[in-house]
């Protein structure tokens, strides 16, 4: 047994179990053996192998990641922050699919890395990682020492383009089943791993790509081996009309008629809802059947708002009793901006400043995280909750003067703070440097494999583009 003490750290951010809600200590020792904290309280007067000084620091709990794409999203940076399609809604999805190869498995280890280190370096100790099943994935994830939720994405259709407003659909239902039949294998692996911080979740990856039965199916593996299941929905208008066009209902209400809501479902991003201003569909039941289901949200809000779209709104859900968490989705792979543009997001929807709280925010980047991962160990600084944790030094300008370092954090600092990272009671980031992985290492291999994806847009695109005439430089180069 080992055991670490922060002592007289300046600011915890402890679990208050009889409120059910986050708090702010001061002064308090933070004492972790092995993979458990052990005590939060003052002058702690136990054993020690290890002492950090925390005068200078605050503690918090480790952050929840419900959805991202680590496998491939680096590979996009210069390419999707201002690429959409004004016919398809502003939306840019569906013709970054098409015109750029789905990655090898050596970019996918680049990319995946990369985005590793970016996670980690911003406070993430727990990630759903939803990627298509590839070799040395689980490895990888292990040697990152996150605590990781492999999500191997399956579908029984794929999107095609054959014009720039019309989405199509080339359907392969047995690839489908066979991609349930990996994902489930995948997981079973990746629960043995001798880490034992690796999980799963299934993950069939678009509503609008699955059949009913494929859904079902997943639902029900899901619920046999006790562990979440999550589905894209409500993502972007197309998929809405889509939908509407087949069952004359939303994506959610398809979702419940066939029975793939529940308390161990997590929707991802479920945005365009049936009241949403993009929408306006006839019906206002969207967000009553998400609440009256137990159902989680991960919302993402960086893509979206590059396409000039936003959730209508965060507080909106909270009100109305749906467990939100928050997810990177795109790069950058950074869970503190999440929470910010969420906040910020959430007000300009509302025209109201108090729709949503800071405290809301970290509520769903941890504990909301935690429970839609079905996981009351994670997520919150209590005794006997895992030992994941955060540690931001307050001396970096953006956190002074430190009045409210939590709002410093948040809207100020961000990673720039993370000095110290634990997972599990194992140290991962130290000093502002990740421990287990190397992001510069990373990146050279994520440029080589960008070329490759860039040099063959113009094979692949249905007009036969190139990737500069797809997605053009911000500036021109001068000759």
């Amino acid at each position: 047994m080992s055991t670490t003490i922060i002592r007289n750290a300046a600011w915890v951010i402890a679990w208050d179990e009889a409120a059910g809600r986050h708090a702010y200590r001061r002064n308090v020792d933070v004492a972790f053996t092995d993979d458990r904290i052990t005590s939060i309280a003052p002058n702690y007067a136990g054993p020690a192998d290890r002492v950090i000084d925390g005068t200078d620091r605050m503690v918090l709990p480790g952050l929840i990641d419900i959805h991202s794409h680590p496998e491939h999203e680096p590979l996009y940076r210069g390419v999707r922050e201002e690429h959409g399609v004004r016919n398809m809604h502003m939306t840019g999805l569906y013709e970054r699919s098409q015109a750029f190869s789905a990655p090898d498995d050596e970019a996918r280890a680049a990319s995946a890395e990369f985005a590793y280190c970016e996670l980690l370096l911003s406070g993430v100790t727990s990630l759903v990682d939803i990627s298509p099943a590839w070799d040395g994935w689980i490895e990888l994830f292990a040697r990152s020492g996150m605590r990781g939720f492999l999500a191997p994405g399956f579908a029984s259709a794929r999107w095609r383009l054959d014009n720039d407003f019309e989405l199509k659909f080339a359907w392969d239902e047995a690839r489908g089943k066979e991609g349930l039949a990996t994902a489930l294998e995948v997981i079973e692996r990746a629960a043995r791993h001798p880490s034992g911080r690796l999980s799963g979740v299934v993950s069939p990856m678009q509503i609008e790509n699955c059949t009913a039965e494929l859904l079902r199916d997943s639902h029900a593996a899901a619920r046999e081996r006790g562990i979440p299941f999550t589905v894209h929905i409500a993502r972007s208008v197309l998929e809405v009309q889509e939908l509407i066009r087949r069952h004359g209902k939303t994506p959610v209400q398809w979702a419940h008629e066939i029975g793939i809501l529940g308390p161990d479902t997590i929707l991802g991003h479920a945005l365009f809802l049936d009241t949403h201003s993009w929408i306006r569909w006839w019906t206002k039941t969207d967000l009553a059947l998400i609440a009256d289901h137990s159902c989680s949200v991960a919302h993402c809000p960086t893509p979206f708002a590059r396409y000039g779209q936003i959730m209508e709104n965060f507080g909106d859900y909270l009100r109305a009793g749906v467990n939100m968490g928050l997810g990177t989705d795109t790069t950058p792979h950074n869970l503190v901006e999440e929470m910010r543009k969420a906040a910020v997001l959430a007000r300009i929807a509302a025209r109201d400043i108090a729709t949503v709280t800071t405290a809301d925010l970290l509520h769903a980047a941890t504990v909301g995280g935690a429970r839609a991962l079905m996981r009351d160990d994670l997520g919150r600084l209590a005794p006997r909750a895992k030992a994941d944790l955060v540690v931001v030094d307050l001396t970096v300008p953006q956190m002074r003067p430190v009045r409210d370092p939590l709002r410093s954090f948040i809207y100020h600092a961000a990673d720039r703070a993370v000095c110290d990272v634990f997972v599990d009671g194992r140290q991962v980031v130290a000093d502002h440097k990740v421990l287990t992985m190397n992001q510069d290492d990373a990146a050279d291999r994520l440029a080589g494999a960008q070329l490759r994806m860039l040099d063959a847009a113009a094979r692949r695109d249905y007009r036969g583009r190139s990737a500069e005439q797809i997605s053009p430089l911000s500036l021109p180069v001068m000759q």
